[in-house]
């Protein structure tokens, strides 16, 4: 289903089923105790239906809720299209991993009734929405029957309206790296919410993501030989990636322009460049490789077939260059180092977990743009100055200051 169909549906219909089931809730509640975690809960709901990298930024929360309901069953609801990273990860056994397939109206609607009639039966105990302001997960967490509902409040900030029926709910802080976030939603399970005339527990950011991917040393040595004989360039030098594609935000990709000068510079300093991406991202590829004129310049958009392939190519490579997204997440469950850009959206809130990794942002005033108060549409029309301003020359001496450490910055300002 198109995203901005989606925003429709959920800004219109979501607001007025929000409110009929706020509604509903209030006029019942009176008749009602109010819900409690148990101390053994049998099963726990965890919403999840952002982007592939959010459930790499969720993996502290899986980790702590694993270690304080150690005999619930934790059941994760995501997107059909997002599944397969949770079943690489192992988030919980495969059996507990349910879906809704969003590519049309027709579809969603169904499975939103199938997996709320499986949830019922299940006697979900509590379950967690992890979305920020999401009005059909919040409408999940109702029809689910948990008696505790977790998530977040916008409080008495305007609009992002989705209903009073969290009953367990914190404050959104814009200003807190969504992982802290995610783990004060664990702390919420066994309260009343955070009001906010009381402290929270206090929270460090995780310094890595409690989630791995075993890999025999035979599978990486016989990917690598896969990838050299399938590109016999790559066997001479060191392999550098980079991921140009914007996704599904085109406003978060730093400018193609200055890929392929970083990539031209890398290239004549001894080193081979791996253009990854999807297959959509092939003509971007395509024009990466023009642009910078050299055999070192390597199309591998489409190349690893699943995610573990990609894990394993990064397990080739030294170095991941890459705008906000998945892949720079991805990159934390495996030995490479990362540089990632962001402008439209910020590391402080989104950044990869661990110390493998650094953050480029520019710091001009507009950015970041895009939250969950406007639904991450952006106002600069495409003109993503936040990214244009990061100059490709600075980026490329770091670049080489990381692949050789005795390198001199002959750029930066």
């Amino acid at each position: 289903m198109n995203l901005n169909t989606q925003r429709f549906i959920d800004r219109w219909l979501g607001q007025l089923l929000c409110g009929l089931v706020s509604l509903w809730v209030r006029l019942s509640a009176v008749l009602r105790k109010s819900a409690a975690l148990g101390t053994h809960p049998k099963n726990i709901l965890v919403i999840l239906l952002s982007e592939m990298g959010s459930i790499v930024l969720a993996g502290p929360m899986f980790a702590e809720l694993r270690r304080r309901y150690p005999t619930a069953s934790i059941h994760v609801l995501q997107l059909k299209k997002n599944q397969e990273v949770s079943q690489l990860l192992g988030l919980t056994a495969p059996e507990f991993l349910h879906s809704i397939d969003d590519r049309s109206g027709l579809r969603l609607l169904r499975d939103i009734l199938r997996v709320s009639t499986l949830m019922r039966r299940l006697r979900i105990d509590a379950v967690i929405d992890c979305e920020l302001f999401s009005r059909v997960s919040s409408l999940l967490s109702f029809a689910s029957g948990a008696p505790v509902r977790v998530g977040f409040t916008p409080h008495t900030q305007e609009g992002l309206y989705r209903g009073s029926f969290i009953n367990h709910a914190i404050p959104y802080n814009p200003y807190q790296h969504i992982s802290k976030q995610f783990l004060s939603l664990v702390d919420a399970l066994t309260g009343q919410g955070m009001p906010r005339n009381k402290a929270a527990p206090t929270i460090s950011l995780p310094t890595t993501t409690e989630l791995s991917v075993s890999f025999e040393a035979s599978e990486l040595a016989a990917y690598r030989e896969k990838l050299h004989s399938d590109h016999p360039h790559l066997s001479q030098r060191k392999l550098v990636l980079v991921y140009a594609g914007g996704g599904i935000l085109p406003e978060r990709a730093w400018p193609a322009a200055y890929y392929a000068r970083v990539a031209q510079g890398l290239c004549r300093e001894g080193f081979a460049v791996g253009l990854i991406g999807l297959k959509d991202d092939a003509q971007l590829a395509k024009d990466l490789q023009a642009q910078t004129d050299s055999p070192y310049c390597i199309d591998l958009t489409g190349y690893t077939r699943s995610i573990r392939e990609l894990l394993m190519l990064f397990h080739a490579s030294e170095l991941l260059i890459t705008n906000d997204g998945g892949p720079g997440h991805f990159a934390c469950l495996t030995p490479i180092q990362t540089m990632v850009f962001f402008g439209p959206e910020t590391g402080k809130l989104y950044g990869p977990l661990g110390s493998r990794n650094t953050v480029i942002e520019s710091g001009i005033a507009c950015s970041p743009c895009l939250s969950a108060y406007n639904h991450r549409l952006t106002f600069c029309d495409g003109d993503n100055q936040c990214l244009k301003r990061i100059a490709p020359d600075p980026v490329l001496d770091a670049a080489l200051r990381f692949l050789k450490p005795t390198h001199q910055a002959a750029h930066v300002d």
